[in-house]
């Protein structure tokens, strides 16, 4: 047993209560094989919380792994049943089909799944099931057929592509002064890329390079997204924003390509902001995925990340996630994401900028800036801009009945904040938990000093 399990299982033995901790205890659990602690995890969460889907979608896989393939098609097919859009127990339904030998039934439940939830993409899964030759054309989109039989077409993939497909790049009009607070991160943004522009000569003395990369995580909705296009508004550098969607591809090998061409792209424009949302889709932990081609796509990213495929020099990459702890460790060496910044929802200074901001060109009358932030404790950048966006659409209620420009008051903005319940409270329950029990390296003091633990 590794000593994380051991650490969480002394948790959970302090917390007996705690499903955030219980369901990071269970899949741990899963990870090791530990399949009867797994099951009772589950059921403890279920004895907590009847209605927990989580927990009776874990124990439909805890019963998959351990050979009861009966029992959990049983309850896997209960579960879509009362949720068709439930995409991850569709996916198990099409492992449990490939189990049982119906590989038509294992297509249709797969091919469910992803269209309903893109980020279950498996590369292994359709190899298998050979979904791909349904998906691909006979001959290619243009030109004439390749001199080889359908099976060798089917293995070469897609033909490679030039420029299409390629996201845009982007010229940003939004700077550092359009986000209020983060102070700290706009500094450390600085130091990798801003700086290094404005005094290059400075910087190669001391054998500084530009560009590098920068990890932002936090609860969703703080901001990283935002602080990503300012950066490069601030340099007027190039803006290429990536998306799981755009990399991973049914072909075998393609996913790979696509990754390297993207990276080729901000090379050709640098200097560039290199930014992937939701970066712990492309760089999870590769333990998770041991018979997945995903690896393969993992080891492509840290490749280009070190630039042993093509110069990083002007490229400043950024991924922003909401669970860090699911991304590989190798991604946290030097050279890689070796700047790694908690966003944290924002201080009383942040709010009382962030509103200035969202209260400007409004009808505003009688802001009390000041109320308005005392109320919004725990709020996110996205809960503060949803209070505006409340109250606006009341005021235009009520003009549309007076038929005048009826002005926005602090009231209406305090109303609309009573209606918003913080965003972040439920990020923290998790990631408190990591925090305290999966600390390896530091890695979440910040957390830990935000919640004044440490």
């Amino acid at each position: 047993m590794t000593s994380r399990l051991q650490s969480l299982r002394e948790a959970v033995a302090v917390s007996p209560q705690n499903i955030p901790l219980l369901l990071i205890f269970a899949q741990v659990c899963l990870d090791e094989l530990a399949f009867g602690e797994a099951r009772a995890a589950f059921d403890r969460i279920l004895q907590s919380d009847p209605a927990h889907v989580g927990a009776k979608l874990g124990i439909a896989r805890v019963l998959y792994l351990s050979g009861n393939t009966s029992e959990a098609v049983v309850r896997a097919e209960a579960l879509t049943s009362a949720d068709p859009g439930f995409a991850e127990a569709w996916m198990l339904l099409s492992r449990l089909a490939v189990a049982e030998g119906d590989r038509t039934l294992a297509t249709h439940y797969y091919q469910k799944a992803v269209k309903l939830n893109s980020s279950l993409i498996d590369s292994a899964i359709e190899l298998d099931l050979q979904i791909d030759q349904v998906a691909k054309p006979a001959v290619p989109p243009s030109g004439p057929a390749p001199d080889t039989d359908s099976e060798t077409w089917e293995f070469l993939g897609q033909p490679e592509k030039g420029n299409e497909g390629l996201p845009d790049v982007l010229k940003p009009e939004v700077s550092f002064a359009n986000v209020g607070g983060m102070e700290r991160i706009k500094e450390e943004i600085r130091m990798k890329i801003i700086y290094p522009l404005q005094n290059r000569a400075l910087f190669q003395a001391y054998g500084k390079k530009l560009g590098g990369g920068v990890l932002l995580y936090g609860p969703p909705g703080c901001g990283k997204t935002l602080i990503s296009k300012a950066t490069a508004g601030e340099i007027k550098a190039s803006f290429i924003s990536i998306g799981i969607h755009q990399i991973l591809d049914m072909y075998l090998g393609s996913s790979e390509k696509n990754l390297h061409r993207y990276f080729q792209l901000a090379r050709e424009n640098a200097p560039a902001i290199l930014f992937f949302d939701e970066v712990d889709a492309l760089a999870a932990d590769r333990k998770d995925f041991r018979e997945s081609a995903i690896r393969t796509v993992i080891n492509q990213f840290l490749a280009e990340m070190d630039g042993s495929i093509g110069s990083n020099q002007g490229i400043l990459i950024l991924g922003a996630t909401n669970a860090p702890w699911h991304l590989d460790a190798a991604f946290r060496r030097p050279g890689r994401f070796d700047r790694i910044i908690f966003v944290p929802p924002p201080d009383e200074t942040a709010r009382e900028a962030i509103l200035e901001i969202h209260a400007r060109d409004k009808p505003l009358q009688r802001f009390d800036v000041k109320a308005l932030v005392k109320r919004t404790k725990e709020f996110s950048g996205a809960d503060l801009q949803a209070i505006f966006d409340i109250a606006t659409e009341r005021a235009l209620s009520r003009a549309m009945k007076e038929g005048r420009v009826v002005p926005l008051t602090t009231e209406d903005l305090l109303q609309a904040s009573k209606v918003i319940k913080p965003s972040t409270r439920a990020w923290f329950e998790s990631a408190k938990n990591y925090a305290l029990y999966a600390n390896q390296g530091g890695f979440y003091d910040d957390v830990l000093s935000f919640l004044g633990i440490r």
